[in-house]
């Protein structure tokens, strides 16, 4: 694992977009410019037309420097032959053909597989005329091929008043899309057995199953309900930034982490439920018998002194470390909780608890007892906007939409929306490299989410690249250049 965060840089947007006509540095493809391409059949077949591209150069700006990328930007193609919805239902392919000028041949490069998914909210790529995401920007600048699929998502709701985007929607549909890609490998350029996966947020926990889930059965039914391609939907890596994930343990270990710490109303949420919720938490901790070396199993009694060494105090050291001298003192002296020695930085939990402040969320973060969070939304059914999906949040229902027990479709819908579930069951088939990272100041979730998703799968033996932003909230991505190195890198591949 990796440990100590490299040296800060931020996201770059593209400098100069490409324009929606033709005009100067834009070639049309096959298809007219802005017009549908593949996805005019594409929902009665699931065959890429290689032709049925648009030509666009751009400027992107990069870590070393701006390039000129000319690529081949294929729009929304359907990847699904019996789509729910094509809006979301569909993805973008980005290739490379030329950087700087100089030709590039990207039928063996890794293939980044960028979803925009946030909320576990609905995301279309359906009017994308260009490379949309940083990422995938980044990516095709660095001679790769970008994939950005669309999914459905929990709002969605049909003219009967069903909801025909929550679990497991937004994972069937990347899967679906996983499938399309490997479907037509050597017809869409690029590597499709080094796929890579990445995601922030709910789209960074969709990341994550993707990795940790591939070539499981559980979601046969739904693919073939879709008409997905006959191919796998295994991936190489993942990339998963503050995953929104564990759910059906997140309201547990967000009160482990910040049940201490005022609400943004500045009052103390209620001890009693954050004491149940954290006795909770404690029980499931112990039963995933992840261990660390120098510290044995990881239990809620040195989860804190773990989480401390391995990415808070790291992360502040490279903070700071970063830092100019003056810039250093001044931060230090405006937080003194912190001792330095001139080249690492210590303090106590506690203390960092307070230098973070208020949370985020109120309590329970995720099951709300009166169904008003998004996740309840998630777990919604039918014409059912919202649902309970942990025992303790519908006995301690407020909404009076509560019942005895939970229904029934809600347990195997947990497995299916957490990686933690395939991992504990050490799924054969996942990725094996992963790059994981969150905020110190991200309260949208627990810290214990990215510290037990990347504990578990090194136990596991896999080849994880994890660590923490310093001072960051939710959704930092403060080394993407560094990411993309890292694909070349575990993948092998140079252009």
């Amino acid at each position: 694992m990796k440990h100590k965060m490299k040296r800060r840089s931020l996201i770059k947007g593209i400098a100069a977009a490409a324009v929606a006509v033709p005009a100067a540095g834009l070639v049309v493809g096959t298809h007219a410019f802005g017009a549908t391409t593949s996805s005019d059949s594409s929902s009665s077949s699931l065959t890429f037309d290689p032709d049925a591209y648009t030509e666009i150069t751009t400027t992107i700006s990069t870590d070393d420097g701006d390039k000129e990328v000319t690529y081949h930007f294929w729009s929304a193609i359907t990847y699904v032959t019996d789509p729910v919805d094509e809006t979301y239902q569909s993805l973008t392919v980005s290739v490379p053909v030329s950087i700087d000028g100089t030709t590039v041949d990207a039928t063996d490069a890794p293939i980044l597989f960028a979803n925009s998914v946030g909320g576990y909210l609905p995301s279309s790529v359906s009017s994308n005329t260009a490379v949309s995401s940083s990422r995938a920007q980044l990516a095709i600048a660095a001679g790769y091929v970008a994939v950005e699929p669309g999914a459905r998502g929990r709002t969605l709701v049909d003219s009967s008043g069903d909801y025909y985007g929550t679990a497991p929607a937004a994972i069937v549909d990347l899967k679906a899309a996983i499938r399309y890609v490997r479907y037509n490998a050597g017809t869409i350029p690029g590597d499709t057995d080094k796929i890579v996966t990445a995601g922030t947020s709910a789209g960074g926990a969709l990341s994550a199953l993707l990795g940790a889930s591939g070539g499981s059965s559980l979601y046969d039914d739904y693919l073939s309900d879709l008409g997905a391609a006959d191919a796998t939907d295994t991936v190489y890596a993942t990339g998963a930034w503050c995953p929104i994930t564990d759910l059906e343990n997140a309201d547990g270990a967000y009160e482990w982490n910040w049940g201490t710490n005022a609400a943004s109303s500045g009052s103390e949420v209620d001890q009693t439920t954050s004491a149940d919720l954290i006795a909770l938490f404690k029980t499931y901790q112990s039963s995933l018998g992840l261990t660390a070396d120098d510290y044995g199993t990881i239990t809620t009694d040195n989860l804190d002194d773990y989480l401390l060494a391995t990415y808070l105090e790291p992360a502040a050291t490279s903070y700071l470390t970063d830092l100019s001298d003056d810039d250093r003192t001044t931060y230090l002296s405006s937080n003194t909780f912190i001792t330095w020695d001139g080249s690492a930085a210590t303090f106590t939990w506690s203390d960092y608890l307070d230098h973070v402040g208020t949370r985020t969320k109120s309590i329970p973060a995720f099951d709300a007892f009166d169904l008003s969070a998004a996740e309840n939304n998630e777990f919604g059914l039918d014409t059912t906007e919202a649902r309970h999906f942990t025992d303790y949040s519908l006995a301690n229902d407020t909404s009076g939409s509560g019942g005895s027990s939970l229904d029934s479709d809600i347990p195997a819908k947990l497995e299916m929306m957490n990686p933690m579930y395939f991992i504990g069951q050490s799924n054969d088939d996942r990725a094996k490299y992963w790059w994981i990272r969150t905020g110190t100041k991200d309260s949208d979730t627990a810290l214990t989410i990215v510290g037990n998703l990347a504990l578990s799968l090194e136990n596991l033996g896999d080849t994880v690249n994890s660590s923490m932003y310093w001072d960051a909230a939710h959704g930092a991505d403060e080394d993407p250049g560094d990411f993309i190195t890292w694909i070349g890198t575990v993948t092998g591949y140079t252009s």
